[in-house]
C-alpha cells in the first residue's frame, strides 16, 4: 500500500510518521492533486496541528490554495448564472462545483481546474451565446477538433474567459454521444434537485452524482488523476450510503441509465483501495482478472514511487479502451489517425522553437 493510499484510509495515524515518510506522502499528494484533501482530513480529526512542522507547511499551503479556489468557484458560478438569467436557462453543477454548492463532504480539499455544467442539448447553442456574450470565448479552434466535440462528444469545446481566464465545460449529456454506453441525459436533468439558496442552480440527485463519477472515471482515457476521482467517488458512497434505500436504489438508477459496468467497477475499486464500506450485494458481478490488474495499477499515485514496471502499459491499454468505449471503430481509426498525424506536424515544429 502506497503512503498516500494508507494515509487516506487511516489519516489519524499519519502525525506518527517518520520524516521519510512524510516526504514520500507529500510528494504524492502532490502529484495526484490531493495534498489539500489530505489536509482537510487531519484538520477534520483535529490532527493537522500534530504533524511535523515540514510537511505541516506543505500541508497548510495546499490548505490556502484549496480555500482560495473555493472563493473563486463560487465567484465564477455567479458570473455564469449572470448569463443565463435572461435566458431563463437554469444550470446543473457537476463534479467539483456540485460537491461545494451541495454542502458535501467531498468538497473539503477537493481542488479545481475548471468548473462543469449541465444543459438540455436543445438550448446549448443559446447557452454558448449568451456565455459568449459575457466574455467566454471557445477553445480547442483547429476545426477538426471543433468538429470533435460538436458532433460527437457530449460538451462543447472548453471555454475559457477572456480575462479571469477560468475554464467552464458546457456538457449536455455525460457520455459521449458516439459512446457505447447511453445514459439518458433527459433522466439526469429531471431528476436534478434544486438548491433553494442558490436561484437557478441544481445539481444531480445522489444516485446519478455518483453513476455520473464512476462514468467519468471508467470511461476516461487520462488517468493521471484517477486516485483523486475515485476519492470523490468514496466520499460520495459513505456520505450517501446512509441515506435508507440509497444502495437499492443506485443499482437500480445504473440499470436503467445504462451504467451498470462503470458502477461495478466504482463500487469494487473505491472498496479494494480506499476500504469503502459497500454492501456485499451490491459488489456483486464478475470482474475480469485483467480489468483488476489494469485499475488497481491506474488508480494509484501518478508518480513514480507508486508505480511498478507494467504500470506505464496499464496505463496504456486503459487509455486505448476509454476510446475503444467512446468512439465506433471506423471513427475512432480516423480520429487517432488524426492525432497522429497533428503529433508528427507538431514535433518538428516544436523542436525548431
Amino acid at each position: 500500500m502506497t503512503p498516500l493510499v494508507q494515509a487516506l484510509r487511516d489519516p489519524a495515524d499519519t502525525p506518527s510518521w517518520t520524516r521519510s515518510r512524510w516526504e514520500l506522502l507529500v510528494r504524492q499528494a502532490r502529484s495526484a492533486d490531493l495534498l489539500s484533501r489530505l489536509a482537510a482530513l487531519l484538520e477534520d480529526l483535529g490532527a493537522l496541528e500534530k504533524v511535523p512542522a515540514e510537511p505541516r507547511a506543505h500541508l497548510l499551503a495546499a490548505r490556502t490554495v484549496w480555500r482560495a479556489q473555493e472563493e473563486a468557484v463560487h465567484r465564477e458560478v455567479g458570473q455564469i448564472r449572470k448569463a443565463l438569467a435572461p435566458s431563463g436557462v437554469e444550470i446543473v453543477l457537476l463534479k467539483g462545483a456540485a460537491y461545494l454548492y451541495a454542502g458535501l463532504p467531498a468538497a473539503r480539499g477537493r481542488v479545481f481546474s475548471d468548473i462543469d455544467i449541465l444543459v438540455p442539448r436543445a438550448v446549448l447553442a443559446q447557452v454558448e451565446a449568451a456565455l459568449m456574450l459575457h466574455g467566454w470565448a471557445t477553445t480547442h479552434h483547429d476545426p477538426y477538433d471543433q468538429r470533435y466535440y460538436r458532433e460527437w462528444m457530449h460538451e462543447l469545446p472548453p471555454m475559457q474567459h477572456v480575462t479571469r481566464q477560468t475554464v467552464l465545460d458546457v456538457h449536455h449529456a455525460i457520455v459521449p454521444l458516439t459512446a457505447r454506453l447511453k445514459p439518458d441525459s433527459a433522466k439526469l436533468l429531471a431528476g436534478a434537485r434544486p438548491l433553494p439558496e442558490h436561484p437557478g442552480v441544481k445539481v444531480l440527485a445522489p444516485a446519478d452524482m455518483v453513476l455520473h463519477s464512476a462514468a467519468h472515471l471508467f470511461l476516461n482515457e487520462e488517468l493521471s488523476h484517477g486516485l483523486r476521482d475515485l476519492v470523490d467517488l468514496d466520499s460520495l458512497l459513505r456520505h450517501f450510503g446512509g441515506e435508507p434505500g440509497f444502495w437499492t436504489a443506485l443499482i437500480a438508477r445504473a440499470t436503467e441509465m445504462d451504467l451498470e459496468q462503470p458502477l461495478r467497477y466504482a463500487l469494487r475499486y473505491s472498496n479494494r483501495i480506499l476500504g469503502t464500506p459497500v454492501p456485499g450485494d451490491a459488489l456483486s458481478g464478475s470482474v475480469s482478472r485483467l480489468m483488476d490488474a489494469l485499475f488497481l495499477r491506474a488508480l494509484q499515485p501518478d508518480h513514480p514511487t507508486a508505480s511498478d514496471g507494467l504500470t506505464p502499459m496499464a496505463r496504456w491499454l486503459l487509455y486505448v479502451r476509454a476510446h475503444w468505449m467512446r468512439l465506433p471503430p471506423g471513427r475512432l481509426a480516423y480520429h487517432l489517425t488524426v492525432k497522429a498525424l497533428r503529433k508528427e506536424r507538431e514535433e518538428p515544429a516544436a523542436a525548431g522553437r
